[in-house]
């Protein structure tokens, strides 16, 4: 009777161990859905064959979609394992930038940054300094998206809505 009940704590054990791997995948997963930087720090850098563009506090280049505008949210679910929201804690800051930066909410209660009222996000297959996701087009949940690099631009706001800038299609 020892040895079953040895037995059977050793499973519990077994599980136990498997349960709480599972969990902490899973939290990691998580935690990696969005790029959060506490500084927010957005700037300009000049990638080669892309020109001066904006890249996040670790180098990555910052993206924007033609779909979304005016904050509204319309990259969730699936679309999030590509591309990852620019999300923060605070007030975003900008290094010498001609636009202007700001937050949306995200429909999980997130701090997405905007540039000129646009929604930024990295490309979760470029790494720092390079820039592989421009004119990038794809399709989640019925919803298309037509992606850019996004660069610099000056803002001119009448009626306290209209943004415009010299980059057609931003």
């Amino acid at each position: 009777m020892h040895r079953r009940e040895l037995n059977v704590m050793k499973r519990l054990l077994i599980v136990g161990v498997f349960g709480a791997a599972s969990l902490a995948a899973g939290v990691a997963i998580a935690a990696a859905a969005t790029t959060r930087v506490s500084a927010a720090t957005v700037s300009v850098k000049t990638i080669g064959g892309a020109g001066k563009v904006l890249v996040d506090a670790k180098g990555h280049a910052l993206y924007m979609n033609d779909q979304e505008r005016r904050g509204m949210v319309l990259c969730t679910g699936a679309c999030l394992s590509f591309w990852k929201p620019l999300t923060i804690s605070g007030t975003p800051k900008g290094n010498s930038l001609p636009g202007k930066l700001a937050v949306a909410k995200r429909p999980d209660g997130s701090k997405q940054v905007t540039y000129n009222g646009k929604l930024l996000y990295s490309f979760a297959l470029d790494k720092p300094g390079r820039v592989t996701g421009d004119g990038f087009k794809d399709a989640f949940s019925g919803q298309k998206f037509s992606w850019h690099v996004a660069h610099p631009t000056k803002t001119a706001v009448s009626s306290g809505t209209a943004v415009t800038n010299s980059h057609p299609g931003y």
